[in-house]
């Protein structure tokens, strides 16, 4: 269980784990990690966490790893949850074709760049989200394209000794199970439910119990 006292727990992303920790006073964020540190804090109040958001909006792969060194190396962190990918599979199927787009050969080899450059320099778990969903249908063209680099960043998990977080899995059960419930503003931008069962999901595999 990593959910200790004294633990500081960092999580990187785009804009689902940005939403919104520039405007938040408490630079948290309003979306699955303020209620990820608030699941921490109301099952476990006599324990000591510090949860810190380095989530940035329209992120690729390519972008955490310009900022990786600070936004990564320099915090320290004892606990570090990577979710990244929507991004650059999203803007693969836009016209005209966006600069922006990561294929795969190069989303693994820099996600794999980042992860030893942590093991040298940092004393950290590691853990590694599933990218989400694009559209709440199977029938996106975006979605089995999103299948291939969640199986690179679940062989990342293997080789890094990381814990994998299936986060796309557990959209897909809840979207399966009833599908006129909607969990994304847009098909990609989580609702306050969408947040929260990535919260949840984030917090079991860490070992939570709720």
């Amino acid at each position: 269980m990593l959910l200790r006292s004294g633990q500081r727990f960092l999580l990187i992303g785009d804009s689902i784990t940005d939403a919104g920790r520039f405007e938040d006073p408490e630079k948290v964020g309003f979306g699955y990690v303020r209620m990820f540190r608030d699941l921490c804090w109301s099952t476990y109040p006599d324990r000591k966490f510090e949860i810190v958001n380095r989530g940035v909006g329209g992120d690729t792969i390519r972008h955490l790893e310009m900022r990786w060194r600070r936004d990564v190396i320099a915090e320290k962190p004892d606990v570090l949850s990577v979710s990244i990918g929507v991004n650059d599979v999203w803007r693969q199927l836009q016209e005209p074709p966006n600069p922006e787009q990561v294929f795969l050969d190069e989303f693994e080899d820099a996600y794999r760049r980042l992860l030893m450059q942590t093991r040298n320099d940092v004393s950290c778990k590691l853990v590694l989200c599933e990218a989400t969903v694009i559209g709440e249908s199977r029938e996106d063209a975006h979605n089995p394209i999103i299948d291939g680099y969640n199986a690179c960043i679940a062989r990342l998990a293997r080789e890094f000794d990381a814990l994998l977080v299936p986060m796309n899995r557990a959209f897909w059960r809840v979207i399966d199970a009833d599908p006129e419930r909607r969990w994304t503003t847009d098909g990609v931008h989580p609702m306050s439910n969408g947040h929260m069962l990535m919260a949840l999901t984030l917090f079991q595999t860490l070992g939570g119990k709720v």
